[in-house]
């Protein structure tokens, strides 16, 4: 019979699985440490840019809390953490590995995992992947989810378009060097909704970003910044104000989401200026080109119902942007963010900084030339800022 004590055996069971790449995940509950509220921990392997590490999220009554760790640490990080719980479940491809302890002894129990049958595969009943944890508590926090975890039936549709816009900030980060932390600046936040998930995610997979989210609406900052302060987000800040009157000293990912009209252009040209690795934008309200709109003579018949003329002026201002982006450095894309069911500002703009500009593109610059005299417009907002033209006028605002 084995001397070994039943702690000790689940502590090589977990570092066996993490080496041999078996560890799904592993949880650590009923804390009795020194850490005050701490009620959990699970742990899970993730591949940074520096290395392979042990991510740990700390769960406490309001907050989490994630810290990584190398993997030479994984072993007195085991020890420190097991030592101070009353119950510790691993799980890897192959099964469970259970620890329980009472005042008399601990126990270990080992159980195989579940054949999954075909049809249970295939159902389409399946757990989506989701780029949020539903049971984080900053979603509670903002009335996303209840105490239980679960997504408010009323919140369905603000809760995919987390996931959705997360999703997409993920995998433009995969795309930059991640290793410093970020300074992200979201211009608009409204209810924090979006800039408290981005600085969630970032905290949790690369190092503790910098985010700062600028709203006008006082009551709106004074909420976020208290959503921020439950769910123990120390480098999450908001401020109030507009693009015009928040100057970041350093940017690395720019957001700007539903700035109305050329709000959305200071957004871009602030980006720009300061050198922003990733700018995303979804503009909305394009009043700007649409009275400076004269229909080419082909395009007549059809420019002359209005809807299409808006229509028009839309896709021409986003063009124009989305080509001065590329023109000044930027790997651009426009999309549909999310379906039309859930926003009807569903249109993304998303550029990330080429490492080889020089200076800007004259081919790109000279197509911006040929659509503004084909449609006869004479000003766009993004193009005379970035050349030092642009005069004052009111500065469209967050709708």
């Amino acid at each position: 019979m084995s001397s070994v004590q039943p702690e000790q055996q689940f502590i090589h069971a977990c570092l066996q699985a993490i080496t041999q790449q078996q560890l799904e995940r592993i949880i650590l509950s009923q804390y009795q440490g020194a850490l005050e509220n701490l009620e959990k921990m699970t742990l899970r392997v993730i591949e940074l840019h520096n290395g392979t590490h042990l991510s740990c999220l700390y769960r406490y009554k309001t907050q989490d809390v994630t810290k990584n760790y190398p993997l030479d640490q994984a072993e007195q990080l085991l020890t420190d953490l097991v030592n101070d719980v009353k119950q510790a479940n691993l799980f890897t491809h192959a099964g469970e590995t259970q620890l329980k302890k009472n005042k008399k002894k601990a126990i270990l129990t080992q159980s195989k995992a579940k054949p999954v049958l075909k049809a249970q595969a295939q159902s389409h009943d399946r757990t989506k992947h989701r780029f949020v944890d539903q049971d984080s508590a900053f979603l509670q926090h903002l009335g996303i989810t209840d105490a239980k975890g679960q997504v408010i039936p009323s919140m369905a549709r603000k809760w995919k378009q987390i996931n959705k816009f997360v999703e997409i900030f993920a995998g433009a980060l995969e795309q930059i060097d991640t290793t410093q932390a970020l300074h992200v600046v979201d211009f608009g936040a409204g209810k924090g909704y979006l800039t408290t998930a981005l600085y969630d995610y970032t905290a949790k997979h690369f190092q503790t970003p910098v985010v700062t989210g600028v709203e006008l609406n006082p009551k709106m900052v004074e909420f976020c910044q208290n959503v921020a302060t439950q769910s123990g987000f120390s480098q999450l800040g908001f401020f109030q104000g507009d693009v015009r009157t928040y100057a970041p000293e350093k940017l690395d990912v720019m957001i700007a989401l539903h700035a109305c009209d050329v709000a959305t252009d200071f957004a871009i040209h602030s980006g720009i200026r300061l050198g922003a690795k990733v700018i995303m934008c979804a503009p909305c309200c394009h009043k700007e080109l649409r009275p400076q709109l004269q229909s080419p003579q082909v395009l007549q018949p059809m420019l002359q119902f209005g809807i299409h003329a808006g229509q028009q002026a839309e896709m021409l201002t986003d063009t124009i942007r989305a080509l001065l982006l590329k023109a000044y450095g930027y790997e651009t894309k426009v999309f549909e963010f999310v379906a039309l069911e859930h926003t009807s500002k569903n249109k993304m703009i998303l550029a990330t900084k080429r490492q080889d500009f020089d200076q800007p593109d004259q081919e790109v610059l000279a197509q911006i030339k040929a659509l503004k005299t084909m449609y006869g417009i004479h000003k766009h907002s993004l193009e005379l800022l970035l050349n030092d033209q642009w005069d004052q006028q009111d500065l469209g605002q967050k709708c």
